[in-house]
């Protein structure tokens, strides 16, 4: 009976291993079409210490579990050799027809690799615990909660891709991130009918901003992103029946140029009735609209119902500026100061007065052009003591 190898600790070693004269250990295994591979280590077993001057590394039976589910699955433990960077780079070349957003999204994410030390880490060392600590990472760099979500989102399918492709078994970014990061995001709010009134008069007053008044009106009183009022054209409005059909966004592209691109979810294609108020406000709008020598033509758009004083298009990096000065300029004014107030916040809390107003919730999720009524009323409705009191009285009146 032949003697079993040892190592020179003088433990058993299986089949498959060997230990090399300068002390790593080596593990020989077939593939699954039969070619001969070597794996490496510096341990045998997890508990193992280093010899002085090297890396940690994985050990070789910690290697050997993992190929052996490997191959029992059908993966190549060969093919997984790539790195976090390489994986997501793949990922993104095959993201055609993208928009300009998401685009951006992912060249940020590709750089953030470039210059990570988690880019360079091969994908099928990656555990769920690394995962979840390069974004607790991210994190305590700077980065606010809402981004480092984006990051992940733009990672976890390149990680899916790979399981699909058989070089990993699991995702390990296939947790919620709300269940590793704690939100600091500002919770998303809206004005108080009392602060919406006072914020529309001072505008309508104000001698500088009140050209801008029918305008802001209307973002209260429709729920249009201003991505969407600001892409607006004659086509899109229709005075005789009152209508607006929104189907497209007018988009400021890198600081650079304007462009005109589809709505955010299918579910934002909607035809938004107008009140006799919003009417009155295109009317105005029309009526002091600039005339411009020649009509600027955006992606086959022209037309647009909202131009700035030269005749171009405005967009929203314009408006973000009116109503940052417009709240400057009240709280100077004012010892009841508003909170910040944005064309988003004019979005919310269109959401909000008709929620507390009874609107069916499919209404209102139609009219905000959401895609589910859970989204509508989760994220983008608010309440107040005040309403809850009332609510609770008048139950009270009927049970």
């Amino acid at each position: 009976m032949s003697e079993k190898r040892r190592d020179k600790k003088k433990r058993i070693l299986r089949n498959g291993e060997s230990q090399r004269k300068d002390g790593r250990y080596a593990y020989k295994y077939m593939d699954n079409s039969g070619k001969s591979h070597f794996v490496y280590s510096w341990k045998l077993e997890k508990t193992d210490k280093l010899p002085n001057g090297k890396r940690d590394c994985e050990s070789l039976r910690e290697m050997e579990r993992r190929i052996k589910k490997e191959l029992e699955k059908g993966i190549d433990p060969s093919s997984n050799k790539i790195t976090v960077l390489e994986l997501v780079k793949k990922y993104v070349e095959q993201k055609t027809g993208v928009k300009y957003g998401t685009k951006q999204c992912h060249e940020a994410v590709v750089n953030r690799l470039k210059t990570d030390s988690f880019g360079q880490k091969m994908i099928a060392k990656v555990k769920p615990s690394d995962a979840k600590m390069w974004c607790i990472k991210l994190q305590q760099s700077g980065l606010c909660f809402g981004t480092v979500k984006v990051y992940k989102a733009a990672i976890q399918p390149a990680f899916q891709m790979a399981v699909d492709d058989d070089l990993i078994l699991k995702n390990p970014f296939a947790f919620k991130i709300s269940t590793v990061l704690a939100n600091d995001n500002n919770k998303r709010t809206s004005l108080t009918p009392e602060q919406e009134r006072d914020f529309l008069d001072f505008v309508r007053e104000d001698k500088v901003y009140s050209k801008y008044y029918d305008s802001i009106f209307i973002l209260f009183n429709t729920g249009l992103r201003i991505s969407e009022f600001c892409g607006l054209t004659f086509a899109d409005i229709d005075m005789i029946n009152r209508t607006i059909d929104v189907n497209h966004q007018l988009v400021y592209r890198n600081g650079k140029s304007l462009y005109v691109e589809s709505l955010k979810t299918a579910s934002g294609a909607r035809t938004i009735p107008m009140t006799e108020e919003v009417y009155q406000c295109f009317k105005r709008i029309y009526s002091n609209r600039p005339s411009p020598k020649t009509e600027k033509i955006i992606d086959g758009k022209t037309g647009f119902v909202r131009l700035t004083s030269t005749g171009t298009p405005s967009c929203s990096y314009y408006w973000d500026g009116y109503f940052q000065g417009i709240c400057r300029k009240y709280n100077k004014k004012h010892m009841i100061q508003l909170p910040k107030v944005t064309p988003h916040i004019c979005r919310h809390t269109y959401c909000s007065k008709m929620a507390n107003a009874g609107m069916n919730p499919k209404t209102l999720q139609y009219l905000m052009g959401h895609s589910d009524a859970g989204l509508t009323l989760n994220m983008y409705t608010h309440t107040s003591f005040d309403n809850v009191s009332s609510e609770v009285k008048r139950i009270a009146q009927v049970i």
